[in-house]
């Protein structure tokens, strides 16, 4: 009897994610998740130990991905805030990207449903924003006006397919954000 070699952990959860943004949703069932995968059900639940902690490996390994977006040194010393939620506004809405979204909004309903582990990561990716966003505008209240207009304008891009409307809208805040404070 040959054993069978014990796969790569990471590369059979890198694949449970890809499956997951494929889907644009956590909504899978295991045979699904396996199939797409290229795995068993049996395995993926003796490698992960069921299916909520596939999920939520699977989320921390999207978390780290949008993390290393969302770092300063992702951005050319010197960029403007214009040019950095320009790049964020192309990678965002980029066609390889609208399954992360879909994920994204998928996690966003399950924290409004009251999913603790959906909630931090929504905590978590709010922290990133505002981190990455204070390093270029003067103040909260401001980052919060950007982030949340940028936000809607994810969805409207979500619901209609059209980028440029929230594109013009956030980078209509920042123009405004600009002159108010070339005035002060």
């Amino acid at each position: 009897m040959r054993r069978r070699k014990k796969p790569d952990l990471g590369v059979l959860l890198d694949r449970c994610l890809a499956a997951f943004v494929q889907a644009g949703t956590l909504d899978l069932s295991l045979d699904q998740l396996a199939r797409k995968a290229g795995s068993s059900k049996r395995m993926l639940v003796h490698y992960f130990g069921g299916r909520e902690n596939i999920e939520k490996q699977a989320i921390t390994r999207l978390e780290n991905r949008l993390r290393a977006q969302f770092v300063p040194e992702a951005f050319p010393p010197g960029a403007t805030v214009q040019a950095v939620v320009s790049a964020l506004w192309e990678r965002t809405t980029a066609p390889q990207s609208r399954g992360v979204l879909l994920l994204v909004m998928d996690l966003s309903k399950r924290a409004w449903s009251g999913s603790k582990r959906a909630r931090l990561f929504y905590a978590e990716q709010q922290r990133l924003w505002i981190e990455l966003l204070m390093r270029y505008l003067p103040d909260r209240p401001t980052v919060e006006e950007v982030l949340q207009a940028f936000q809607g304008a994810v969805l409207g891009f979500l619901v209609t397919g059209d980028r440029e409307p929230g594109r013009r809208a956030v980078m209509r805040i920042l123009e405004n954000q600009e002159k108010v404070r070339s005035r002060a």
